[in-house]
């Protein structure tokens, strides 16, 4: 299909870079604490300051160990995030949860493998789980307490000097939708995502989080929108928020998912200044949405085109059916609205 072909359904690129720093930007909270202990049948438990809510922080933090210790995954056990163990933890947010708590945990596991080592050296044992015990019965602590600060930041907020991120995550999207002019219903035909993650600690975590975080900003800037009554909806009363629930306050389902959805990791960029080399990568993906707004606007200017609008016209976030539509001039919208109309956005 091309859009000069099709009067009434009209598609749209975009390419959008996005460059997101990686540290809290309160230089305090860059701080992070595990506790590793060993166990005499070569078994880990690994408690850290951080919280587990699906992203799959856990998981990460046991591979640290694990490879620190030379050991199989299946020997780390991760104990659930308790200040009674880990006091202090700075929160989990700002993506950076898998650097300063893997670099905690490695911290510790390095303490025990130092105190591990002369035994180690005296003897030929066949696995951890015989070195341990061996260690334990050579009154050798396998516990440790890990502590890591991000080094090197600061930001002096009234000077505007300093460095206020350890590193940046860098990444590019490029989009493709289809719209509908008569009704202002879209879909995303296309999303290339590619990001530097320096060397993924796990690359299936790190595609599901830029995915998920992918189609989180596609609802911020497609779909979810907060209406409350005031001058402007006066159909709401004063001061409801109307858009309370799922069927007033719309979030990306199954059927908003881009019929063809690509994510590439950049390989051999490591990292120096993160655990294992890699990078975070929670939040830095949520902003490559915005290709799909940009992309719905490209697809709206070619339905001006075609009505002799070659102006620059408005276009805010979220692009809802309704703003698409209105945006779409035609005979049907002139009759009520001017070719510049802009809904109000609830604030």
């Amino acid at each position: 299909m091309s859009n000069s072909n099709n009067r009434w359904r009209k598609r749209g690129i975009a390419m959008i870079p996005t460059k997101f720093g990686i540290s809290f930007t309160t230089k305090f909270m860059n701080q992070a604490g595990a506790l590793v202990q060993v166990y005499t049948d070569g078994t880990v438990l690994v408690t850290h300051g951080g919280v587990e809510m699906g992203q799959r922080l856990h998981t990460k933090i046991a591979q640290v160990a694990a490879s620190s210790l030379d050991i199989p995954l299946s020997c780390v056990f991760i104990s659930e995030t308790s200040t009674d163990k880990v006091p202090n933890a700075s929160p989990t947010s700002a993506s950076t949860s898998s650097d300063l708590y893997g670099a905690a945990v490695l911290d510790a596991c390095q303490q025990i493998k130092a105190r591990m080592e002369p035994i180690a050296s005296r003897g030929n044992y066949k696995s951890f789980a015989e070195l341990a015990e061996a260690c334990y019965m050579e009154r050798v602590d396998l516990s440790a307490h890990g502590f890591y600060i991000t080094p090197d930041i600061g930001f002096d907020w009234i000077a505007g000097k300093g460095t206020p991120f350890n590193y940046f995550t860098y990444g590019a999207a490029f989009a493709e939708v289809e719209i509908d002019t008569l009704t202002g219903d879209f879909h995303t035909r296309t999303a290339d995502i590619v990001m530097d993650l320096g060397y993924s600690i796990n690359p299936a975590i790190d595609i599901g989080q830029i995915e998920g975080a992918f189609i989180q900003g596609l609802g911020w800037a497609a779909m979810e929108e907060l209406k409350w009554g005031d001058d402007n909806h006066k159909w709401i009363r004063p001061g409801r928020l109307f858009t309370h629930g799922p069927g007033s306050y719309k979030i990306p389902s199954v059927n908003d998912i881009p019929l063809n959805f690509k994510v590439s990791l950049l390989k051999g960029v490591p990292n120096p200044k993160a655990i294992h080399s890699s990078k975070a990568v929670g939040e830095p993906p949520f902003f490559l949405a915005s290709s799909v707004l940009f992309a719905i606007k490209d697809a709206i200017t070619a339905a001006r085109a075609e009505e002799g609008h070659l102006d620059w016209f408005p276009l805010d976030n979220p692009a809802t059916p309704e703003r698409i539509r209105m945006a779409c001039v035609d005979s049907i919208t002139k009759k009520f609205a001017s070719v510049y109309y802009r809904p109000k956005l609830s604030v």
